[in-house]
């Protein structure tokens, strides 16, 4: 079993690359078992997404 640091690192490096299926096994293991690294994947996801809205924001009163 992964340590919540090595799930952690995952989850990060999952945002630039597709993980080997033996690291998404992993991955997906640890998070049945720990409360701590979901919450973690979440808000690595909100993060992203609000990048995203970030970086195709426009301000349309001007």
């Amino acid at each position: 079993m992964r340590s919540c640091k090595e799930v952690t690192a995952l989850v990060i490096a999952r945002e630039d690359r597709e993980l080997p299926l033996a690291e998404q096994l992993a991955l997906c293991m640890h998070m049945a078992m720990c409360k701590a690294c979901p919450t973690f994947e979440r808000q690595v996801l909100s993060m992203r997404n609000a990048m995203k809205n970030w970086r195709h924001y426009t301000d349309d009163e001007r």
